[in-house]
C-alpha cells in the first residue's frame, strides 16, 4: 500500500501545479487478485496492481478532467496541465456552482488486513474445498474468488482532504449437473465472511434439484425472488431514479411523485455508506462525507441522493453520493438497504398455491425508466411451486415487468437479509410477476 501520507503528498503536489480557479485531485491505488475455476479445475490466477490519478479543473464555469496511471513527477504535472487545458477550451456549464467544501468525516472500518493480503495459496485452498464439495454430489464447479484492497484519497482547492483504504472479497459460483445449474455468490470486506463451502453447498444443491427442467406457459405468476434477484431490482431503481440528476432531467420514476406512494407500504429503501453490514465508505469520490438517505419510506417516494453539482442546482448540500469522473452519470446510491420483514423463504413457499421460485436474473435490460420497466431472463435455479411445495424445475423464462408495480404487490418479506455488491436485501414474495416467454434450457 502507498499509505495515507504518501497518497496525500502526491495529491498536494498535483494541486500545487494547478493554475485553475478551483481544482480537485483524486488518487485510487489498489491490488486485485483473482482465482478462476471451471470444470472443477483451477485454470487461472491473476494479479493486477494499478493506480489512477484524476484531476478536475475549473475555470469560471468551465470544467476539464484528465487521468493518468503514472505517478512520477513529470506525469503528475502533465495530467494537471491537460485538465486545465481541457477546462480552458470547454463550453461553460451554467448550472455549475462550485466544488464541495470540507465536512466532518465519520470514519468506519473499511479494511481487513487479512483480506488485503490474502495469498493465491489461500484462495486455491478455498476453491479446492468448493470443488471437493461439488464432487460429493457429482456436480461440476465453476466460478471465481477475488480478494484485494483499494486506497482512495482526495483533496481539493477548497480544503477537502480525505483518505481511506478498503478491502473486499467476492465469490461467485455456478454448479452444473447435466441440465441443472445452481448459483451462489458472496461479498464482504472480510474474506473470512465469505464461507466458500456454504456457497458451494447452496449452488450444488440447487443444480441437483434442477435436473430435467420442464416448460411452463408464460403468464402472470406469484414469485419468490431470492436476494440475488431483489438486489438487481434495486440496482435498476438506483439507475432509473434514485439519483438527483435523473430527477432534474425528468427521467426518474419519482418525478412528480415525492410524498406519494410508489410501492407498497411494506417497502422501505435507504442508502447508508457508513453501515458496516454493507460495504461502507466514509466519503464519496468528491471527498464529501456519506449521509444516510431514505429514498422510499413505507412505500412513499421521499428524496433522491445528491452530489455537489446536482445539489448546487437546487441550493442544497451534497449527500455524499458522487460517482466520480466529471460527473456525467450523476449521483448514485451504492450501499443500499431494503427493510426486512418477518417471514422466511420456507414460509413463503408454504403460502404459495401456484408460483415460481426465482434464484436470479440474467441479461436484464431497462425498457422505460419512468415506468421502471425491465426485461430479462431467469437463470440458475427456476422452480415451480404447487400447493406450498417446490415440485419441479422449470426451463428459464423471459420476463417484462415494472419494478415499482411489483414492489406494490409484495406479500411477504424475509427477516433474513443478504449482502450484495450494492445492497443488503431480503427475499420477497410478490403477486402477478409477468413472464412473457420461455427458453429452451
Amino acid at each position: 500500500m502507498l499509505g495515507k501520507d504518501r497518497s496525500l503528498e502526491i495529491l498536494h503536489k498535483a494541486l500545487g501545479y494547478s493554475g485553475a480557479d478551483m481544482a480537485q485531485v483524486t488518487l485510487t491505488y489498489g491490488e486485485s487478485n483473482l482465482t478462476r475455476f471451471a470444470n472443477s479445475i483451477i485454470h487461472q490466477n491473476v494479479n493486477e496492481k494499478d493506480a489512477q490519478l484524476a484531476v478536475k479543473a475549473v475555470i469560471g464555469k468551465k470544467l476539464g478532467y484528465a487521468t493518468t496511471n503514472r505517478l512520477d513527477e513529470s506525469s503528475i504535472k502533465a495530467v494537471v496541465d491537460k485538465a486545465v487545458s481541457f477546462a480552458r477550451y470547454s463550453h461553460e456549464n451554467r448550472d455549475f456552482v462550485s466544488l464541495p467544501s470540507p465536512g466532518a468525516v465519520s470514519y468506519v472500518k473499511t479494511c481487513d488486513e487479512r483480506t488485503a493480503d490474502y495469498s493465491p495459496e489461500a484462495r486455491a485452498g478455498d476453491v479446492v474445498g468448493m470443488i471437493s464439495e461439488a464432487r460429493k454430489v457429482g456436480t461440476s464447479a465453476s466460478g471465481a474468488l477475488s480478494t484485494g484492497y483499494e486506497e482512495f484519497a482526495v483533496v481539493n482547492s477548497l480544503g477537502i482532504e480525505a483518505y481511506y483504504d478498503a478491502s473486499q472479497a467476492s465469490l461467485s459460483t455456478v454448479m452444473t449437473l447435466g441440465s441443472g445449474n445452481g448459483y451462489a455468490d458472496r461479498v464482504s470486506m472480510c474474506v473470512d465472511d465469505i464461507h466458500p463451502i456454504d456457497a458451494a453447498v447452496e449452488a450444488a444443491t440447487r443444480s441437483v434439484r434442477g435436473q430435467n427442467p420442464e416448460s411452463i406457459e408464460p403468464g402472470e405468476y406469484d414469485v419468490i425472488l431470492l436476494p440475488y434477484a431483489v438486489n438487481e431490482l434495486l440496482e435498476f431503481l438506483a439507475d432509473m431514479g434514485f439519483g438527483a440528476l435523473s430527477v432534474q432531467e425528468g427521467r426518474s420514476f419519482m418525478c412528480g411523485k415525492f410524498g406519494q406512494k410508489v410501492t407498497g407500504s411494506n417497502i422501505t429503501i435507504w442508502d447508508d455508506g457508513l453501515d458496516e453490514s454493507g460495504l461502507p465508505r466514509p466519503v464519496d469520490p468528491e471527498g464529501v462525507p456519506k449521509q444516510r438517505v431514505d429514498m422510499i419510506v413505507n412505500g412513499v417516494a421521499n428524496t433522491a441522493v445528491y452530489d455537489s453539482y446536482t445539489a448546487g442546482k437546487e441550493g442544497k448540500t451534497s449527500t455524499g453520493h458522487a460517482t466520480g469522473g466529471i460527473g456525467t452519470y450523476g449521483p448514485m446510491p451504492s450501499n443500499m438497504f431494503m427493510q426486512a420483514g418477518d417471514s422466511s423463504i420456507e414460509e413463503m413457499i408454504a403460502s404459495t398455491k401456484k408460483g415460481i421460485f426465482v434464484t436470479r436474473f440474467h441479461y436484464t435490460n431497462e425498457i422505460h425508466p419512468i415506468l421502471t420497466l425491465i426485461t430479462g431472463m431467469t437463470r440458475d435455479g427456476t422452480f415451480l411451486i404447487e400447493d406450498g411445495q417446490i415440485t419441479r424445475p422449470l426451463k428459464n423464462l423471459r420476463f417484462t415487468d415494472s419494478i415499482t408495480e411489483r414492489l406494490s404487490n409484495v406479500e411477504l418479506i424475509s427477516k433474513e437479509t443478504k449482502r450484495q455488491s450494492m445492497s443488503v436485501v431480503p427475499a420477497i414474495k410478490a403477486r402477478g410477476f409477468r413472464f412473457t416467454g420461455v427458453t429452451e434450457f
